[in-house]
């Protein structure tokens, strides 16, 4: 029998407690790092790493303004989204030169929101075979990498252009 360890995957499922206020927000109040995963600020909008990703390379855009619906964000700060995911698929193509992207938002609790009170975008890379995003085997995906090397091969990359 075949093993695949994620040990790292532990600390997402065993949380019990969450911090009080929103994820996004705390971010926002700390530096830039690895420990915090934030890749890049804009003027209205910010780059992080998902903690627990479906791949390597998995960020995030995030308005600094706390709505819990896109429509929500002003105008500008929309605007800065978008070029900001474009700048985010620029990026993970030179680093991980994946065959596509998957780019959304979960509005809503019920639409799969994991944090529904701070909209944000969801930038995936993907590479043909890789099976599709969600886990298929016992809850359990192994990523080549860890987020720390992610986090520095990005920031790199960002900080290269």
């Amino acid at each position: 029998m075949d093993y695949l360890w994620s040990p790292w995957r532990k600390e997402y499922i065993m949380q019990n407690e969450t911090p009080p206020g929103c994820i996004f927000c705390n971010a926002l109040k700390k530096t830039d790092d690895e420990n915090n995963l934030i890749v890049a600020r804009g003027e209205r909008a910010f780059v992080i790493l998902n903690r627990f990703p479906y791949t390597s390379g998995h960020i995030m855009v995030v308005p600094f303004e706390h709505q819990p619906s896109f429509e929500d964000v002003a105008a500008p700060t929309r605007a800065e989204i978008m070029e900001l995911i474009t700048r985010c698929m620029q990026v993970l193509r030179e680093i991980y030169n994946p065959d596509g992207f998957n780019i959304g938002a979960n509005i809503g609790t019920v639409a799969g929101a994991g944090v529904a009170d701070h909209t944000h975008f969801h930038v995936v890379p993907r590479w043909g075979g890789d099976t599709s995003f969600m886990s298929t085997l016992a809850g359990t995906r192994v990523l080549p990498e860890s987020l720390e090397d992610t986090y520095q091969r990005l920031r790199q990359a960002w900080n290269r252009n």
